[in-house]
């Protein structure tokens, strides 16, 4: 005869199996509290992106409202900031996943880094990281843009944050598309490094995103070329380690 004692022993055995399998299974989650950042560098095992806006591109396209247009580097700009790259490949993982948008100013940018560094990892496109589309008003000159547009724009952007150019998109449509890039990413990728090669606009929204602050507020932000900016997802929260980080220029004495 069984006995209740038995019984229990087999519920106990049982649970004890069920928690061990919901471990493994649904490991415990961090606790941001144990990621205080207080000394220069940065653990490794954190979900993390480096943002870097692209090079300067040539003087022709600076003319223009170029969006989206696959616009070249400006080759004297590249030959020039050569010191900067290398500063770029010595700041950036070593061991990291790199993605680009598919511009040729993105994707060259982030090459020109690799070779700095002598990097070896493939570089992945993905078209969520690209610039604002401006759709029909691609190529308009700089002189004659405002007067296509319907809204006011904001004092640091060429267009209001909701305003979407016909064939084109918002800067409230590129903040959902990078935002749902970047959780994808960190879900998929959790405890690596990721380097992105992406835009000015697209890089305010991702930050947009993750400080969950409006679009409009976003847009005041800096974002130069070269420049990198930080961000960690720990948790399922989102941090910003660093924003519009400049290289240096200058030559590095070896």
């Amino acid at each position: 005869m069984i006995g209740p004692s038995f019984l229990s022993r087999q519920a106990d055995n049982g649970l004890l199996t069920c928690l061990r399998d919901f471990s493994v299974t649904h490991p415990a989650m961090p606790d941001p509290q144990e990621h205080f950042l207080d000394g220069p560098s940065l653990p490794t095992g954190v979900t993390r992106f480096w943002l870097v806006r692209h090079a300067i591109v040539e003087k022709t396209a600076r003319q223009t409202m170029y969006g989206t247009l696959d616009v070249p580097l400006c080759p004297r700009h590249l030959s020039n900031q050569q010191p900067a790259y290398k500063a770029l490949a010595r700041r950036l993982p070593r061991q990291a996943l790199w993605f680009s948008s598919p511009l040729q100013r993105a994707r060259k940018t982030g090459l020109t880094i690799q070779k700095a560094g002598n990097f070896s990892a493939p570089m992945e496109i993905d078209p969520a990281f690209i610039e604002q589309s401006i759709g029909e008003w691609n190529g308009t000159p700089h002189d004659t843009f405002p007067a296509l547009l319907k809204k006011p724009a904001p004092p640091f952007w060429s267009i209001a944050a909701d305003e979407r150019p016909p064939g084109g998109e918002s800067m409230m449509d590129v903040r959902q598309r990078i935002g749902q890039a970047l959780d994808s990413y960190a879900q998929q990728n959790t405890g690596q490094d990721m380097i992105v090669l992406s835009h000015g606009g697209a890089i305010r929204m991702a930050l947009s995103h993750c400080l969950d602050i409006p679009v409009d507020t976003a847009l005041r932000l800096c974002i130069q070329n070269l420049s990198l900016s930080i961000i960690e997802h720990i948790a399922g929260y989102w941090r910003v380690v660093a924003i519009n980080e400049l290289p240096d220029f200058q030559e590095f004495a070896e």
